[in-house]
């Protein structure tokens, strides 16, 4: 069974192009989404030659939506990872204010 071609939207075009102006690695870039870095050079080429003919088919929202769903669960994950970071981190400096209280209570 042979693989099938991803479409993206012209929005999605534009918001990679985006990431790639405000200074996001092409190689970050092109690793993130799956793309070849010759893609998104094409797509860079296209849109600085006629930014307003560029990238007028319809696009496959629909795939789309997919890779914006695997993002948002990438970043609930790290999300989460981080909320149970600082719960333990909260933890940490409770016990620690908890006994300082003690000490300066003893004193």
């Amino acid at each position: 069974m042979g693989k099938t071609r991803r479409k993206f939207s012209r929005e999605s075009k534009i918001s990679l192009l985006r990431d790639l102006e405000a200074g996001t690695s092409v190689a970050e870039i092109t690793r993130r989404d799956e793309i070849h870095p010759s893609l998104l050079a094409r797509w860079k080429k296209e849109f600085s030659e006629n930014p307003e003919q560029a990238f007028k088919g319809h696009g496959n929202r629909r795939c789309n939506e997919q890779i914006d769903v695997a993002k948002l669960q990438q970043l609930v994950g790290q999300l989460y990872a981080e909320n149970d970071f600082l719960k333990k981190a909260l933890s940490t400096l409770e016990t620690k204010m908890a006994e300082e209280r003690k000490r300066h209570q003893g004193r």
